[in-house]
């Protein structure tokens, strides 16, 4: 199955969008005059801004969303990438708006007061008010645009090389004796064979493979840290992980307290590993390798086709309407699900708000963590949906928060099946379940520790692949330890992971832990209250786009500040790591 992006428009020949692209610069002109010329009323002029902004916003979502869709399907593709060079030029003017407003907002002392006057002003207080914050770390205007355009052909530039680095490579793979040609996601999904000389095959296959690119990957890693640590004073920011923070409207003390209960559990998922490693026949720790191979049933497969009922019956237990939003996004073709070259890797879902659609894109290998793969990212497009109705501009979430929905519907899915489950299909659903927080608890601590010492290290230097390479290994000893066989590592995941490469978004890591534990967190929620939770999580997953971390999770009374918050979402895994490690011994 591809996705159909007709509901954007017929392609980049479409008459529409070309009309689209011509009265999006129409109206950034009447954006740009109401800026440049604000009048003495401030809350008629807030008014004019935000409905400006609002259709603004509408057009170039639709717009943006057919270059990127297409860019990360066919990374080549010609047209894709002339029209996403008119897109970031086009993006540099929008910037500067958003800028100019953060400045203008931040200037009215009575903002409250002006706020209360209007119901636009009312419905967009929460954005009103970020914006006045975020006057404090707006570039000085006459430098902004010089630096925007300079970001085009700098950050912007070094993501864009590693997405078609990663999509394109072809990576040597022997299959039965028969040498083939394959993309790295295809080689880096058959980690989840039930076979493991075939998973170990592909892990030393992929590993042969990057010295093709590691030189250029380098060199975008330390392009975009390295302007990203130009741009902090022009930004007004102390560090990347205070901007980060920010960012996801999150505070320090939050991050403490979930990097320490994370620190604490390390032992447990280091026992998961030696007993998954001694089941699987390895003495010294789990090789690298074997970190996704199932256990229990493991020739368990599933179509596309059975996958999507799986979900629909799983997941519509939750609530009809979830089952429907499921039903519709394969119906009507929302989900791009097969790898293939020019693919980029991984899995994502990205929000089109204009059209009510959330396009889904996986790498489906027919494993059942493919299947997790999907129900986690129609998750984001259930989350997506509770936002209906809301502006343009209120309808963006932080990342911490962004991962409640798909956390949710992934704990969901493990929960019913083991409900049914005989002690063979206990082991593969708990080792899915386990596998998967071993990397959003584990592997996202590691990758914290090593952007950390990246960008440290980026102050004083540009960082060869020999060195990232070092950096990624001592960052999986310190979070991994001894669960890890040292033989066996990955030292060029820092390759392979496009959360490094984010242009404007730096430490993409420890939102995955936050919501993870967070996801558990709200589950235990709907597991006291069952259906009468129901229209309270939508109501949860709407107030997202409109409020703090803090204060979206004390509204179902979690206090994320609290270090005994994440411990007890962690015990979780620990009574299932105990479950687990009791049925392996037995088989």
């Amino acid at each position: 199955m591809q996705w159909d992006l007709t509901r954007l428009y017929k392609g980049f020949d479409d008459p529409n969008f070309a009309a689209d692209y011509e009265k999006a610069q129409q109206v950034t002109a009447e954006l740009e005059q109401l800026l440049a010329n604000p009048e003495e009323d401030a809350c008629r002029q807030l008014v004019k801004v935000i409905n400006t902004f609002n259709r603004l916003e509408t057009l170039t979502r639709r717009l943006s969303a057919l270059v990127h869709l297409t860019l990360s399907v066919e990374a080549q593709n010609e047209e894709a990438l002339a029209a996403n060079d008119k897109m970031q030029s086009f993006m540099v003017r929008i910037k500067q708006c958003s800028s100019a407003l953060s400045r203008y907002v931040g200037g009215i002392e009575n903002l409250d007061e002006v706020i209360a006057q209007d119901e636009v002003l009312r419905e967009h207080a929460f954005m009103l008010r970020q914006n006045a914050k975020a006057a404090a770390h707006t570039i000085d205007p006459a430098l902004e645009e010089t630096v925007l355009k300079l970001r085009i052909t700098g950050s912007g530039a070094w993501s864009q090389l590693r997405g078609t680095l990663e999509s394109t490579v072809q990576v040597d793979y022997e299959d039965n004796g028969v040498m083939k040609k394959l993309p790295l996601a295809a080689v880096r999904g058959l980690a989840s064979s039930p076979d493991q000389a075939t998973r170990k095959r592909a892990y030393e296959a992929e590993l042969a493979a990057y010295p093709q690119i590691e030189t250029p990957m380098a060199a975008c890693m330390s392009g975009m840290k390295g302007e990203a640590l130009t741009m902090l004073p022009l930004r007004h920011y102390n560090s990347l992980l205070e901007q980060t923070l920010e960012q996801s409207r999150m505070d320090q003390q939050t991050l403490d307290a979930m990097l320490t209960a994370m620190k604490e559990s390390l032992p447990d998922f280091r026992r998961y590993m030696h007993a998954k490693a001694k089941y699987l026949g390895h003495k010294h720790g789990l090789p690298f390798w074997e970190l996704f191979a199932p256990l229990g049933n493991a020739n368990t497969s599933y179509t596309l086709d059975e996958a999507r009922q799986l979900l629909v019956d799983v997941l519509g237990k939750f609530s009809k309407k979830m089952a429907d939003h499921i039903q519709q996004a394969f119906d009507e073709r929302w989900i791009d699900a097969y790898p293939r070259a020019g693919k980029r890797g991984g899995a994502f879902c990205s929000s089109v708000h204009p059209v009510n659609v959330s396009y889904v894109m996986t790498n489906f290998d027919g494993s059942l963590n493919s299947v997790c793969t999907l129900a986690h990212e129609l998750g984001h497009a259930y989350h997506n949906r509770c936002l209906r109705g809301l502006s343009m501009l209120n309808c963006g979430y932080p990342m911490p928060l962004a991962e409640t929905a798909s956390i949710f519907n992934e704990t969901l899915l493990t929960s019913k099946m083991l409900e049914t489950a005989t002690p063979e299909e206990q082991i593969m659903l708990l080792e899915q379940e386990v596998s998967d927080a071993n990397q959003v608890i584990v592997d996202i601590l590691s990758r914290y520790i090593f952007e950390t010492e990246v960008i440290e290290r980026r102050k004083t230097h540009a960082l060869s692949s020999r060195e990232l390479q070092e950096i990624m290994l001592d960052a999986q000893r310190q979070s991994y330890g001894d669960g890890l066989d040292p033989e066996y590592m990955h030292p060029y995941m820092w390759a392979c992971k496009s959360h490094y490469y984010r242009a404007d978004l730096h430490f993409y890591n420890f939102p995955y832990a936050f919501g993870l534990l967070f996801g558990k967190g709200i589950f235990a929620r709907y597991m006291e209250r069952g259906d009468a939770f129901v229209p309270e999580y939508d109501q949860l997953l709407r107030a997202t786009a409109t409020g703090n971390v803090a204060d979206v999770a004390a509204s179902v009374g979690i206090d994320v500040r609290s270090v005994d918050f994440w411990r007890s979402s962690l015990q979780v895994f620990r009574e299932s790591i105990d479950k687990l490690c009791e049925l392996l011994e037995k088989n």
